[in-house]
């Protein structure tokens, strides 16, 4: 089969949602209103608060919520075929993530821009918020913990993207600079950053000594440095100190000053990124050698773990926390929602149908395919690899070298997941403040405190436990938890939504139905995890850490449920004011 099909099929189906659904959505459900004095205008201070032009937010919005997952869940799942694959990143992206996205910022945005937790109290009850308050840390802080681990081993395995990376700060600060004091347009100069980036990465393909490579600064892999750690793992923990570091000072920057100017560049990287792969498919048309459906995809079932290994790409909850926690807090417009909210969501399903376009072109033949991918463990060992390489196949469709191409891919990648990095501290500093306001801890409520907070507990996850994937993968002792909560997030966000829909009087069915699509499959496989896995009653053996916090995030999950169903049932009039 043609590959260039998968891609004009997947296009169709996203233009026809935004077009129209979107459209309809917004007019006849959300009712935007293009007079309503968001946050942005109402609270502006300078650092949170910012009213941003629609271009600007949607490329902060999606860089934020892309990172590496709308890449590495599809390169993962099509382990069990790419058609099954296809059709969740289409439809869940058009259906679900379209109306997910578009609509905590659009609830956010009628209550002063508050996070989704705290408007739970409202539509819910405090014991909801709570509970969701703890599902949410628990959530940023494995994302937080697995991401620096991810942009660590990237830095460490493709040296010649860190200077690329590295030079987008200072040309993200000046970007900063020059539009919001001295007015000037952002367009041409994250352009300019942009063609900076390519050249520096372009010369550290073929240049080794702009290359920063901290294994041979420190003698080679092989070396033993201190602490009695070898050149690898030596490299991995400076950079890991360095992103810590990093990450504390942007996100308690003013968005504008690093935040907004970076995303926007990161948002022409998708631009530019999307470009030369989907011309190289053009030009390429590679054929579709993966199986439609996996026969030999024995060991895991696709339903319901499909539904959780794509998340972003599809419908994710961490989405939820993106526009209800910075997002909300700079929309200039009320109108300008849609196309935040909706088309990064159409941003993201266009990225993670290029993953799958990627990996099921890039073995000469099913069996190599089928070799590569030969278990579950497999496809989530080698997913991200395989999107690399197979990245720079299409890459190289249009001229482009395969090396120079590996290199631009890990920057996108990077850049990416860098960005959700700063977005998720930045959201568990939120987080932890609203938590000491609740507890009436006010140290809590300090942003330095709580950045520091957030920024400590998220090195000690990542470094201090034996994590399964080598040093400093402690992160991923909790990682097989991100996606039933992640999924269970997004329900949540959605019961919120249909909760206040019904309230106004309106059509709820919109977000009701995939909400409970969402729930069904997510409940089902976190139910599977946790009794017939974790539990040590089933197949797999005891794992009482997954078991105990996977067990209580279902508890939690069940009782909001409860808790939503009867608030659901009440028949409260709406505010008089139009904040809700």
């Amino acid at each position: 089969m043609n590959s260039v099909w998968l891609a004009v099929i997947g296009m169709i189906v996203f233009a026809i949602g935004y077009r129209f659904y979107s459209k309809w959505v917004a007019e006849k459900i959300y009712r935007l209103d293009p007079n309503y004095v968001t946050p942005a205008h109402q609270y502006s201070d300078g650092v949170d608060f910012v009213p941003t032009k629609k271009m600007i937010l949607w490329g902060h919005h999606f860089t934020s919520v892309a990172g590496a997952a709308p890449i590495v869940g599809p390169a993962i799942a099509v382990y069990w075929g790419w058609l099954p694959a296809f059709l969740w990143v289409t439809l869940g992206t058009v259906f679900a993530a379209g109306v997910h996205d578009f609509g905590t910022l659009v609830l956010s945005v009628r209550n002063k821009g508050q996070s989704v937790g705290t408007i739970t109290n409202k539509l819910i009850g405090k014991r909801a918020k709570i509970m969701f308050l703890f599902i949410i840390l628990i959530l940023v802080l494995m994302v937080n913990a697995v991401f620096a681990w991810v942009i660590a081993n990237l830095f460490v395995k493709f040296p010649a993207s860190v200077l690329s990376v590295f030079l987008q700060i200072p040309l993200a600060i000046w970007i900063g600079y020059a539009v919001y004091k001295k007015k000037k347009g952002m367009l041409i100069p994250s352009l300019i950053a942009l063609a900076v980036m390519y050249g520096a990465a372009i010369l550290a393909s073929r240049v080794p000594a702009l290359q920063i490579d901290l294994v041979r600064y420190f003698g080679g892999a092989d070396s033993t440095v201190m602490f009695g750690l070898s050149g690898v793992s030596m490299a991995f923990l400076v950079w890991i100190v360095v992103l810590m570091v990093y990450v504390y000072i942007a996100s308690t920057l003013p968005v504008w000053k690093l935040l907004q100017p970076r995303d926007y560049i990161n948002s022409h990287q998708l631009v530019v990124g999307l470009f030369i792969l989907y011309a190289g498919l053009i030009f390429l048309q590679p054929k579709v050698t993966a199986p439609a459906m996996n026969a030999a995809a024995t060991d895991v079932s696709w339903f319901p773990l499909l539904f959780i290994t794509i998340a972003c790409g599809a419908i994710s909850g961490f989405h939820g926390l993106v526009s209800s926690g910075t997002s909300s807090k700079q929309l200039e417009k009320e109108t300008d929602a849609r196309f935040v909210g909706y088309l990064g969501a159409v941003g993201e399903g266009v990225l993670a149908l290029i993953a799958i376009i990627a990996v099921v072109t890039v073995f000469a033949t099913k069996a190599d395919f089928t070799a590569a991918y030969s278990s579950f463990a497999a496809a989530s060992a080698g997913g991200l690899g395989n999107f690399i390489n197979g990245a720079a196949q299409l890459a190289t469709g249009i001229w482009i070298p395969a090396d120079i191409a590996r290199t631009i891919v890990s920057i996108i990648v990077v850049s990416f997941a860098a960005t959700t990095l700063d977005t998720s501290v930045r959201l568990m500093r939120y987080i932890i403040a609203e938590i000491g306001s609740e507890y009436n801890v006010q140290a809590l409520t300090k942003t330095h405190v709580a950045t520091t907070v957030a920024v400590v507990s998220s090195a000690a996850l990542v470094l201090l436990p034996k994590g399964p994937n080598g040093f400093g993968s402690g992160g991923y002792l909790l990682w097989p938890l991100f996606g039933t909560s992640n999924q269970l997030l997004a329900g949540v966000s959605l019961l919120l939504i249909s909760i206040w829909l019904k309230r106004q009087g309106r059509n709820y069915l919109v977000t009701f139905i995939p909400m409970v699509f969402v729930f069904f499959m997510t409940l089902w496989a976190m139910v599977q995890q946790v009794v017939f896995q974790w539990s040590g009653y089933g197949s797999g053996e005891l794992n009482m850490l997954l078991f105990g916090i996977g067990g209580l995030i279902l508890i939690f999950v069940f009782w909001i449920i409860i808790e939503a169903i009867a608030a659901f049932s009440r028949n409260n009039p709406p505010p008089l004011s139009k904040e809700m």
